[in-house]
Protein backbone atom coordinates (compact mmCIF):
# COMPACT_ATOMS: atom_id res chain seq x y z
CA UNK A 1 0.00 0.00 0.00
CA UNK A 2 1.88 3.16 -1.16
CA UNK A 3 0.69 7.03 -0.65
CA UNK A 4 1.35 10.12 -1.98
CA UNK A 5 4.54 12.11 -1.06
CA UNK A 6 4.30 13.82 2.18
CA UNK A 7 6.12 16.89 0.87
CA UNK A 8 4.29 18.78 -1.67
CA UNK A 9 5.78 20.04 -4.54
CA UNK A 10 4.42 22.33 -7.33
CA UNK A 11 2.86 25.50 -7.01
CA UNK A 12 1.50 26.93 -4.17
CA UNK A 13 -2.29 27.70 -5.09
CA UNK A 14 -2.44 30.23 -2.23
CA UNK A 15 -1.18 32.76 -4.15
CA UNK A 16 -2.18 33.71 -7.45
CA UNK A 17 -1.38 31.66 -10.71
CA UNK A 18 -2.24 32.70 -14.58
CA UNK A 19 -5.46 31.54 -15.37
CA UNK A 20 -3.84 29.89 -18.59
CA UNK A 21 -1.61 28.04 -16.86
CA UNK A 22 -4.07 25.04 -17.24
CA UNK A 23 -5.82 24.52 -20.16
CA UNK A 24 -9.77 23.64 -20.20
CA UNK A 25 -9.63 20.05 -19.18
CA UNK A 26 -6.16 19.53 -17.37
CA UNK A 27 -4.95 18.98 -14.20
CA UNK A 28 -2.14 20.08 -11.73
CA UNK A 29 -0.55 18.91 -8.82
CA UNK A 30 0.29 21.95 -6.04
CA UNK A 31 -0.37 22.45 -2.51
CA UNK A 32 -2.12 25.12 0.07
CA UNK A 33 0.74 25.08 3.01
CA UNK A 34 1.33 21.85 3.72
CA UNK A 35 -1.24 20.14 2.41
CA UNK A 36 -1.21 18.47 -1.69
CA UNK A 37 -4.16 20.09 -3.70
CA UNK A 38 -5.12 18.98 -7.17
CA UNK A 39 -5.94 22.13 -9.35
CA UNK A 40 -8.41 20.67 -12.13
CA UNK A 41 -10.03 23.27 -14.68
CA UNK A 42 -13.25 22.25 -16.39
CA UNK A 43 -14.66 25.11 -18.96
CA UNK A 44 -14.24 28.31 -17.41
CA UNK A 45 -14.54 26.42 -13.95
CA UNK A 46 -11.72 25.73 -11.72
CA UNK A 47 -12.03 23.23 -8.51
CA UNK A 48 -9.59 22.37 -5.77
CA UNK A 49 -9.74 18.91 -4.50
CA UNK A 50 -7.12 17.00 -2.17
CA UNK A 51 -4.26 15.73 -4.54
CA UNK A 52 -4.21 11.90 -3.17
CA UNK A 53 -6.91 9.13 -3.82
CA UNK A 54 -8.53 8.03 -0.25
CA UNK A 55 -8.41 4.62 -1.14
CA UNK A 56 -5.03 4.22 -1.41
CA UNK A 57 -3.11 7.37 -1.89
CA UNK A 58 -3.25 7.30 -5.62
CA UNK A 59 -1.89 10.74 -7.31
CA UNK A 60 -4.89 11.90 -8.59
CA UNK A 61 -3.07 14.13 -11.03
CA UNK A 62 -2.64 11.40 -13.36
CA UNK A 63 -5.73 10.03 -13.51
CA UNK A 64 -8.68 11.27 -15.89
CA UNK A 65 -10.54 13.77 -15.59
CA UNK A 66 -14.17 13.06 -16.42
CA UNK A 67 -16.84 15.97 -16.96
CA UNK A 68 -16.51 16.95 -13.32
CA UNK A 69 -15.27 14.15 -11.73
CA UNK A 70 -11.83 12.90 -11.64
CA UNK A 71 -10.73 9.16 -11.49
CA UNK A 72 -7.91 7.81 -9.69
CA UNK A 73 -5.02 5.91 -12.28
CA UNK A 74 -4.45 2.77 -9.44
CA UNK A 75 -8.19 1.55 -8.63
CA UNK A 76 -10.42 3.41 -11.23
CA UNK A 77 -11.70 5.27 -7.85
CA UNK A 78 -13.91 8.30 -8.66
CA UNK A 79 -14.56 12.09 -6.93
CA UNK A 80 -16.58 15.17 -7.76
CA UNK A 81 -14.76 17.68 -8.15
CA UNK A 82 -17.42 19.89 -6.88
CA UNK A 83 -17.86 18.25 -3.53
CA UNK A 84 -15.27 15.72 -2.88
CA UNK A 85 -18.02 12.51 -2.55
CA UNK A 86 -16.79 9.21 -3.38
CA UNK A 87 -18.26 8.25 -6.19
CA UNK A 88 -17.40 4.83 -7.09
CA UNK A 89 -15.58 2.12 -5.27
CA UNK A 90 -12.95 0.82 -4.37
CA UNK A 91 -12.85 4.91 -2.72
CA UNK A 92 -14.92 4.68 0.28
CA UNK A 93 -14.49 7.91 1.84
CA UNK A 94 -14.59 11.60 0.56
CA UNK A 95 -11.54 13.78 -0.60
CA UNK A 96 -11.47 17.89 0.77
CA UNK A 97 -12.21 20.61 -1.12
CA UNK A 98 -11.02 24.13 -1.30
CA UNK A 99 -12.74 27.30 -2.48
CA UNK A 100 -11.07 28.89 -5.35
CA UNK A 101 -11.30 32.88 -6.47
CA UNK A 102 -11.17 34.39 -9.98
CA UNK A 103 -9.91 37.59 -10.56
CA UNK A 104 -8.48 39.21 -13.42
CA UNK A 105 -7.15 36.11 -15.19
CA UNK A 106 -5.63 34.79 -12.21
CA UNK A 107 -6.98 31.78 -9.78
CA UNK A 108 -6.52 31.39 -6.23
CA UNK A 109 -6.59 28.78 -3.98
CA UNK A 110 -8.40 29.97 -0.80
CA UNK A 111 -9.68 28.01 2.23
CA UNK A 112 -11.12 24.41 2.92
CA UNK A 113 -14.38 23.51 3.03
CA UNK A 114 -16.00 22.57 5.86
CA UNK A 115 -16.93 18.68 5.49
CA UNK A 116 -20.61 18.00 4.50
CA UNK A 117 -22.89 17.56 7.69
CA UNK A 118 -24.05 13.76 8.43
CA UNK A 119 -27.55 14.35 8.55
CA UNK A 120 -30.67 11.75 7.94
CA UNK A 121 -33.04 12.16 5.14
CA UNK A 122 -36.60 13.16 6.46
CA UNK A 123 -39.27 10.12 6.61
CA UNK A 124 -40.29 8.66 3.53
CA UNK A 125 -43.36 6.99 3.32
CA UNK A 126 -41.90 5.12 0.08
CA UNK A 127 -38.42 3.98 1.72
CA UNK A 128 -37.92 0.45 3.08
CA UNK A 129 -38.46 0.23 6.77
CA UNK A 130 -35.73 -2.60 7.79
CA UNK A 131 -33.35 -3.43 4.97
CA UNK A 132 -31.56 -6.44 5.81
CA UNK A 133 -28.02 -7.73 4.56
CA UNK A 134 -26.02 -11.27 3.90
CA UNK A 135 -22.92 -11.33 3.93
CA UNK A 136 -19.88 -9.05 5.60
CA UNK A 137 -17.85 -8.58 2.75
CA UNK A 138 -17.49 -5.73 -0.01
CA UNK A 139 -20.90 -5.92 -1.92
CA UNK A 140 -22.76 -6.15 1.61
CA UNK A 141 -20.33 -3.42 4.05
CA UNK A 142 -20.66 -1.12 0.63
CA UNK A 143 -24.66 -1.25 0.47
CA UNK A 144 -24.34 -0.64 4.11
CA UNK A 145 -22.26 2.41 3.81
CA UNK A 146 -24.09 3.67 0.58
CA UNK A 147 -27.62 3.83 2.68
CA UNK A 148 -26.20 5.42 5.57
CA UNK A 149 -24.38 7.94 3.24
CA UNK A 150 -28.08 8.70 1.24
CA UNK A 151 -29.13 9.51 4.50
CA UNK A 152 -31.37 6.85 4.69
CA UNK A 153 -32.55 6.35 8.22
CA UNK A 154 -34.51 3.04 8.19
CA UNK A 155 -33.14 -0.19 9.85
CA UNK A 156 -30.21 -2.13 8.68
CA UNK A 157 -28.84 -5.04 10.14
CA UNK A 158 -25.90 -6.45 8.35
CA UNK A 159 -25.39 -10.62 9.33
CA UNK A 160 -22.77 -11.77 8.73
CA UNK A 161 -20.96 -15.29 9.45
CA UNK A 162 -17.79 -14.04 9.77
CA UNK A 163 -15.72 -13.83 13.34
CA UNK A 164 -14.35 -9.99 12.07
CA UNK A 165 -16.02 -6.98 10.66
CA UNK A 166 -15.98 -6.17 7.09
CA UNK A 167 -12.19 -5.80 5.73
CA UNK A 168 -10.24 -4.98 2.27
CA UNK A 169 -9.80 -7.91 1.48
CA UNK A 170 -7.61 -7.48 -1.33
CA UNK A 171 -4.73 -6.78 1.17
CA UNK A 172 -5.06 -10.03 2.64
CA UNK A 173 -2.97 -11.94 -0.22
CA UNK A 174 -0.81 -8.49 -0.53
CA UNK A 175 0.85 -6.47 1.90
CA UNK A 176 -0.86 -7.19 5.09
CA UNK A 177 0.36 -11.19 4.16
CA UNK A 178 3.77 -9.73 3.19
CA UNK A 179 4.31 -7.51 6.25
CA UNK A 180 4.48 -4.48 5.13
CA UNK A 181 0.65 -3.44 5.87
CA UNK A 182 -0.51 -3.06 9.53
CA UNK A 183 -3.34 -4.91 10.85
CA UNK A 184 -4.99 -1.64 11.28
CA UNK A 185 -5.21 -0.63 7.44
CA UNK A 186 -7.40 -3.92 7.35
CA UNK A 187 -10.75 -3.08 8.20
CA UNK A 188 -12.62 -0.82 6.08
CA UNK A 189 -14.19 1.28 8.70
CA UNK A 190 -13.05 1.17 12.56
CA UNK A 191 -15.63 -0.75 14.60
CA UNK A 192 -17.33 2.51 16.07
CA UNK A 193 -18.81 3.18 12.16
CA UNK A 194 -21.29 0.16 12.76
CA UNK A 195 -22.91 2.33 16.04
CA UNK A 196 -22.20 6.01 14.89
CA UNK A 197 -23.75 4.56 11.45
CA UNK A 198 -26.70 2.81 13.44
CA UNK A 199 -25.92 -0.56 11.46
CA UNK A 200 -26.30 -3.49 13.09
CA UNK A 201 -23.85 -5.86 12.02
CA UNK A 202 -23.98 -9.04 13.80
CA UNK A 203 -21.19 -11.06 13.67
CA UNK A 204 -20.62 -15.02 13.83
CA UNK A 205 -24.67 -15.05 12.48
CA UNK A 206 -25.27 -17.92 10.15
CA UNK A 207 -28.75 -17.70 8.18
CA UNK A 208 -29.97 -21.23 7.61
CA UNK A 209 -32.82 -20.07 5.38
CA UNK A 210 -34.96 -17.10 3.37
CA UNK A 211 -38.47 -17.23 3.71
CA UNK A 212 -39.22 -14.98 0.78
CA UNK A 213 -43.16 -15.43 1.29
CA UNK A 214 -43.21 -13.91 5.15
CA UNK A 215 -39.80 -12.12 4.43
CA UNK A 216 -37.94 -13.48 7.06
CA UNK A 217 -34.51 -14.63 7.02
CA UNK A 218 -33.79 -17.48 9.96
CA UNK A 219 -30.97 -17.86 11.86
CA UNK A 220 -29.44 -21.51 12.30
CA UNK A 221 -30.12 -20.64 15.39
CA UNK A 222 -33.57 -20.58 15.20
CA UNK A 223 -34.45 -16.76 15.23
CA UNK A 224 -36.32 -15.06 12.33
CA UNK A 225 -35.99 -11.67 10.93
CA UNK A 226 -38.06 -9.64 9.09
CA UNK A 227 -37.27 -7.34 6.28
CA UNK A 228 -38.58 -5.14 3.60
CA UNK A 229 -35.69 -5.49 1.30
CA UNK A 230 -32.73 -7.73 1.76
CA UNK A 231 -29.49 -8.09 -0.68
CA UNK A 232 -27.94 -10.92 -0.87
CA UNK A 233 -24.00 -10.55 -0.51
CA UNK A 234 -22.69 -14.10 0.43
CA UNK A 235 -19.78 -14.11 -1.66
CA UNK A 236 -17.63 -16.95 -2.32
CA UNK A 237 -15.92 -19.55 -1.04
CA UNK A 238 -12.92 -21.52 -1.80
CA UNK A 239 -12.97 -24.71 -3.28
CA UNK A 240 -11.31 -27.06 -1.20
CA UNK A 241 -8.65 -30.02 -2.12
CA UNK A 242 -10.62 -33.29 -1.95
CA UNK A 243 -7.04 -35.54 -1.97
CA UNK A 244 -5.44 -37.54 0.63
CA UNK A 245 -3.80 -35.44 3.57
CA UNK A 246 -6.14 -32.57 2.26
CA UNK A 247 -7.72 -31.67 5.96
CA UNK A 248 -3.95 -31.60 7.39
CA UNK A 249 -2.94 -28.86 9.81
CA UNK A 250 -0.68 -27.33 7.34
CA UNK A 251 -2.73 -26.63 4.96
CA UNK A 252 -4.55 -23.12 4.25
CA UNK A 253 -6.75 -21.57 2.34
CA UNK A 254 -6.97 -17.86 2.22
CA UNK A 255 -10.47 -16.28 2.40
CA UNK A 256 -10.85 -13.93 5.77
CA UNK A 257 -8.67 -12.15 7.58
CA UNK A 258 -8.64 -14.89 10.01
CA UNK A 259 -7.00 -17.77 7.44
CA UNK A 260 -4.45 -14.92 6.98
CA UNK A 261 -3.50 -14.42 9.85
CA UNK A 262 -3.04 -18.11 10.14
CA UNK A 263 -0.80 -18.00 7.59
CA UNK A 264 1.39 -15.35 8.64
CA UNK A 265 1.68 -17.36 12.06
CA UNK A 266 2.56 -20.51 9.99
CA UNK A 267 5.47 -18.66 8.20
CA UNK A 268 7.02 -16.93 11.08
CA UNK A 269 8.61 -20.70 11.62
CA UNK A 270 8.08 -22.15 7.42
CA UNK A 271 11.45 -22.32 5.52
CA UNK A 272 9.59 -24.01 2.72
CA UNK A 273 5.63 -23.63 0.91
CA UNK A 274 4.17 -25.03 -1.55
CA UNK A 275 0.80 -23.15 -3.48
CA UNK A 276 -1.50 -25.11 -5.30
CA UNK A 277 -2.86 -22.87 -8.17
CA UNK A 278 -1.37 -20.35 -9.53
CA UNK A 279 -4.43 -17.86 -10.01
CA UNK A 280 -4.23 -14.55 -9.28
CA UNK A 281 -4.63 -15.27 -5.16
CA UNK A 282 -1.95 -17.93 -5.13
CA UNK A 283 1.00 -16.10 -7.13
CA UNK A 284 0.24 -12.75 -4.49
CA UNK A 285 0.29 -15.48 -1.80
CA UNK A 286 3.75 -16.85 -3.44
CA UNK A 287 5.03 -13.10 -3.83
CA UNK A 288 4.52 -12.19 -0.08
CA UNK A 289 5.47 -15.55 1.18
CA UNK A 290 8.39 -14.58 -0.32
CA UNK A 291 8.99 -11.13 0.56
CA UNK A 292 9.16 -13.11 4.07
CA UNK A 293 12.25 -15.29 3.33
CA UNK A 294 10.37 -18.32 2.47
CA UNK A 295 11.07 -20.99 -0.10
CA UNK A 296 8.18 -21.37 -2.61
CA UNK A 297 7.00 -23.76 -4.77
CA UNK A 298 3.60 -23.22 -7.45
CA UNK A 299 2.04 -26.22 -8.50
CA UNK A 300 -0.88 -25.55 -11.48
CA UNK A 301 -2.62 -27.69 -13.80
CA UNK A 302 -2.08 -25.18 -16.15
CA UNK A 303 1.53 -24.72 -18.95
CA UNK A 304 1.35 -21.33 -18.43
CA UNK A 305 -0.12 -19.63 -15.49
CA UNK A 306 -2.97 -17.38 -15.70
CA UNK A 307 -3.09 -18.29 -19.99
CA UNK A 308 -7.20 -18.47 -19.94
CA UNK A 309 -7.55 -14.86 -18.54
CA UNK A 310 -4.39 -12.98 -19.61
CA UNK A 311 -3.06 -15.01 -22.82
CA UNK A 312 0.19 -16.92 -23.40
CA UNK A 313 2.22 -13.56 -23.66
CA UNK A 314 1.41 -11.68 -20.25
CA UNK A 315 0.91 -15.19 -18.50
CA UNK A 316 3.95 -16.13 -19.25
CA UNK A 317 5.61 -12.52 -18.29
CA UNK A 318 3.98 -12.83 -14.57
CA UNK A 319 5.68 -16.18 -14.66
CA UNK A 320 9.24 -14.98 -15.42
CA UNK A 321 8.78 -12.29 -13.32
CA UNK A 322 8.01 -14.80 -10.35
CA UNK A 323 10.71 -17.05 -11.19
CA UNK A 324 13.14 -14.36 -10.85
CA UNK A 325 12.09 -13.43 -7.32
CA UNK A 326 12.95 -17.35 -6.86
CA UNK A 327 9.62 -18.84 -7.10
CA UNK A 328 9.73 -22.31 -8.72
CA UNK A 329 7.03 -23.84 -10.58
CA UNK A 330 5.99 -27.42 -11.21
CA UNK A 331 3.65 -27.20 -14.31
CA UNK A 332 1.49 -28.76 -15.77
CA UNK A 333 1.02 -30.93 -12.49
CA UNK A 334 -0.97 -31.16 -9.73
CA UNK A 335 -0.66 -32.73 -6.05
CA UNK A 336 -1.82 -35.92 -5.58
CA UNK A 337 -1.12 -36.60 -1.84
CA UNK A 338 -0.43 -34.38 1.38
CA UNK A 339 1.37 -36.91 3.59
CA UNK A 340 2.90 -34.54 6.47
CA UNK A 341 5.40 -32.48 5.28
CA UNK A 342 5.61 -33.81 2.15
CA UNK A 343 3.23 -33.17 -0.86
CA UNK A 344 3.55 -35.71 -3.74
CA UNK A 345 2.73 -34.97 -7.19
CA UNK A 346 0.89 -36.48 -9.75
CA UNK A 347 4.33 -36.43 -12.05
CA UNK A 348 5.82 -38.56 -8.76
CA UNK A 349 7.90 -35.31 -7.62
CA UNK A 350 7.92 -34.72 -4.43
CA UNK A 351 8.20 -31.50 -2.47
CA UNK A 352 8.80 -30.66 1.24
CA UNK A 353 6.49 -28.11 2.41
CA UNK A 354 6.27 -26.87 6.19
CA UNK A 355 3.06 -24.59 4.74
CA UNK A 356 0.65 -25.23 1.81
CA UNK A 357 -1.32 -22.77 0.60
CA UNK A 358 -4.56 -23.69 -1.75
CA UNK A 359 -5.62 -20.83 -4.46
CA UNK A 360 -7.59 -23.61 -6.74
CA UNK A 361 -11.01 -21.50 -7.31
CA UNK A 362 -14.37 -20.44 -5.41
CA UNK A 363 -17.56 -21.07 -5.90
CA UNK A 364 -20.65 -18.89 -5.53
CA UNK A 365 -22.43 -19.38 -1.97
CA UNK A 366 -26.55 -20.09 -3.43
CA UNK A 367 -27.58 -22.63 -1.57
CA UNK A 368 -29.96 -20.45 0.62
CA UNK A 369 -31.08 -18.53 -2.98
CA UNK A 370 -31.57 -21.88 -4.15
CA UNK A 371 -33.68 -22.91 -1.48
CA UNK A 372 -35.62 -20.02 -1.37
CA UNK A 373 -36.59 -20.29 -4.53
CA UNK A 374 -34.87 -17.66 -6.49
CA UNK A 375 -33.69 -18.41 -9.74
CA UNK A 376 -30.24 -19.41 -10.75
CA UNK A 377 -27.61 -19.89 -13.22
CA UNK A 378 -24.39 -20.35 -11.86
CA UNK A 379 -24.76 -17.57 -9.69
CA UNK A 380 -28.04 -15.49 -8.70
CA UNK A 381 -30.10 -14.47 -11.74
CA UNK A 382 -30.82 -10.79 -11.37
CA UNK A 383 -32.44 -7.83 -13.52
CA UNK A 384 -30.17 -4.78 -14.60
CA UNK A 385 -31.08 -3.17 -11.43
CA UNK A 386 -29.77 -6.11 -8.91
CA UNK A 387 -33.25 -7.35 -8.35
CA UNK A 388 -33.81 -11.41 -8.08
CA UNK A 389 -36.92 -12.77 -9.08
CA UNK A 390 -38.24 -12.49 -6.08
CA UNK A 391 -39.56 -9.07 -5.60
CA UNK A 392 -37.55 -6.82 -3.16
CA UNK A 393 -34.82 -9.25 -2.74
CA UNK A 394 -31.38 -8.46 -4.78
CA UNK A 395 -28.09 -9.86 -4.92
CA UNK A 396 -24.65 -8.09 -5.50
CA UNK A 397 -21.36 -9.32 -5.49
CA UNK A 398 -19.86 -12.76 -6.56
CA UNK A 399 -23.03 -14.54 -6.25
CA UNK A 400 -24.96 -12.10 -8.80
CA UNK A 401 -25.36 -13.04 -12.66
CA UNK A 402 -26.23 -9.41 -14.60
CA UNK A 403 -27.06 -8.72 -18.05
CA UNK A 404 -23.67 -7.02 -18.77
CA UNK A 405 -24.45 -4.37 -21.52
CA UNK A 406 -21.60 -4.53 -22.42
CA UNK A 407 -20.75 -8.11 -23.89
CA UNK A 408 -24.35 -8.74 -24.46
CA UNK A 409 -24.65 -11.33 -22.25
CA UNK A 410 -25.38 -12.58 -18.36
CA UNK A 411 -21.85 -12.58 -16.47
CA UNK A 412 -20.72 -13.11 -13.05
CA UNK A 413 -17.20 -12.12 -11.83
CA UNK A 414 -15.88 -12.52 -8.62
CA UNK A 415 -13.50 -9.36 -8.43
CA UNK A 416 -13.85 -6.86 -5.53
CA UNK A 417 -13.91 -3.43 -7.23
CA UNK A 418 -17.36 -4.61 -9.19
CA UNK A 419 -18.35 -6.36 -5.76
CA UNK A 420 -18.14 -2.74 -3.57
CA UNK A 421 -20.23 -1.08 -7.16
CA UNK A 422 -22.84 -3.23 -7.07
CA UNK A 423 -23.09 -2.94 -3.12
CA UNK A 424 -23.72 0.83 -3.98
CA UNK A 425 -26.39 0.46 -6.82
CA UNK A 426 -28.21 -2.47 -5.06
CA UNK A 427 -28.70 -0.10 -1.81
CA UNK A 428 -29.71 2.76 -4.29
CA UNK A 429 -32.09 0.52 -6.00
CA UNK A 430 -33.56 -0.93 -2.29
CA UNK A 431 -34.71 2.84 -1.86
CA UNK A 432 -36.81 2.94 -5.06
CA UNK A 433 -34.29 4.38 -7.25
CA UNK A 434 -34.67 1.75 -10.50
CA UNK A 435 -30.92 2.55 -11.64
CA UNK A 436 -29.35 0.01 -13.85
CA UNK A 437 -25.99 -1.29 -12.74
CA UNK A 438 -23.58 -0.25 -15.59
CA UNK A 439 -20.18 -0.43 -14.10
CA UNK A 440 -17.28 -2.00 -16.46
CA UNK A 441 -15.67 -4.78 -14.20
CA UNK A 442 -12.33 -4.02 -13.19
CA UNK A 443 -9.87 -5.61 -11.00
CA UNK A 444 -5.83 -4.99 -10.10
CA UNK A 445 -3.26 -7.43 -8.86
CA UNK A 446 0.32 -7.22 -7.46
CA UNK A 447 3.09 -8.68 -8.09
CA UNK A 448 6.32 -7.48 -6.45
CA UNK A 449 6.85 -4.12 -7.55
CA UNK A 450 4.59 -4.66 -10.70
CA UNK A 451 0.94 -3.91 -10.81
CA UNK A 452 -1.49 -5.46 -13.30
CA UNK A 453 -4.53 -3.63 -13.97
CA UNK A 454 -7.57 -5.28 -16.24
CA UNK A 455 -10.80 -3.85 -16.90
CA UNK A 456 -13.78 -5.26 -18.50
CA UNK A 457 -14.59 -9.13 -19.58
CA UNK A 458 -13.26 -11.61 -21.80
CA UNK A 459 -14.16 -15.23 -21.14
CA UNK A 460 -12.72 -15.49 -24.61
CA UNK A 461 -11.30 -13.76 -27.43
CA UNK A 462 -9.89 -14.51 -31.01
CA UNK A 463 -6.65 -11.56 -31.13
CA UNK A 464 -4.25 -9.96 -28.51
CA UNK A 465 -3.13 -6.85 -29.64
CA UNK A 466 0.01 -5.64 -27.72
CA UNK A 467 0.74 -2.47 -27.57
CA UNK A 468 4.36 -1.62 -25.84
CA UNK A 469 6.79 -3.74 -24.08
CA UNK A 470 5.55 -6.50 -21.73
CA UNK A 471 9.28 -7.67 -20.80
CA UNK A 472 9.75 -3.77 -19.95
CA UNK A 473 6.76 -3.56 -17.88
CA UNK A 474 5.50 -1.07 -20.14
CA UNK A 475 2.41 -2.42 -22.26
CA UNK A 476 -1.40 -2.56 -22.94
CA UNK A 477 -3.04 -5.48 -23.76
CA UNK A 478 -6.17 -5.52 -25.54
CA UNK A 479 -8.25 -8.55 -26.33
CA UNK A 480 -10.75 -8.48 -28.95
CA UNK A 481 -13.66 -10.90 -30.38
CA UNK A 482 -15.40 -10.27 -33.36
CA UNK A 483 -13.52 -7.09 -33.82
CA UNK A 484 -15.15 -5.73 -30.46
CA UNK A 485 -12.91 -4.57 -27.50
CA UNK A 486 -13.45 -7.06 -24.73
CA UNK A 487 -11.02 -6.41 -22.23
CA UNK A 488 -8.07 -4.44 -21.46
CA UNK A 489 -4.85 -5.29 -19.55
CA UNK A 490 -1.92 -2.87 -18.65
CA UNK A 491 1.28 -2.74 -16.57
CA UNK A 492 2.17 0.79 -15.89
CA UNK A 493 -0.16 2.55 -18.42
CA UNK A 494 -2.87 3.90 -15.95
CA UNK A 495 -3.85 6.42 -17.82
CA UNK A 496 -4.59 4.29 -20.79
CA UNK A 497 -6.55 1.55 -18.67
CA UNK A 498 -8.83 4.38 -17.75
CA UNK A 499 -9.43 5.46 -20.98
CA UNK A 500 -10.11 2.42 -22.53
CA UNK A 501 -12.34 1.84 -18.95
CA UNK A 502 -14.24 5.16 -20.45
CA UNK A 503 -14.76 3.95 -24.09
CA UNK A 504 -16.39 0.76 -22.92
CA UNK A 505 -18.62 2.89 -20.56
CA UNK A 506 -19.82 4.76 -23.79
CA UNK A 507 -20.07 1.71 -25.86
CA UNK A 508 -17.59 3.00 -28.03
Amino acid sequence: MSSASSKPGGPDFAHAIRAETLADGGMLAGHVGDEPVLLARRGAEFFAISAACSHYGGPLADGLLVEDTVRCPWHHACFSLRSGEALRAPALSPVSCWSVEQSDGTVFVRHKKPARPKGRAPVSSSAPRKIVILGGGAAGFAAAEKLRREQYQGEIMMLSDDSAPPVDRPNLSKDYLAGTAQEDWVPLRPESFYNESAIDLRLNSRAAAIDARSREVVLAAGERIGFDRLLLATGAEPVRLSIPGADDSRVHTLRSLRDSQVIIERAKTARRAVVLGASFIGLEVAASLRNRGIEVHVVAPDKIPMARILGPELGGFVQSLHHEHGVMFHLPDTAAVIDGRQVQLKSGAVLEADLVVTGIGVHPRVELADAAGLHLDRGVLVDAHLETTAPGIFAAGDIARWPDRHTGSNIRVEHWVVAERQGQTAALNMLGRHEPFAGVPFFWSQHYDVPINYVGHAEGWDDVAIDGDIGAKDCIVRYHKQGRLMAVASIFRDIDNLKAELSMERGM
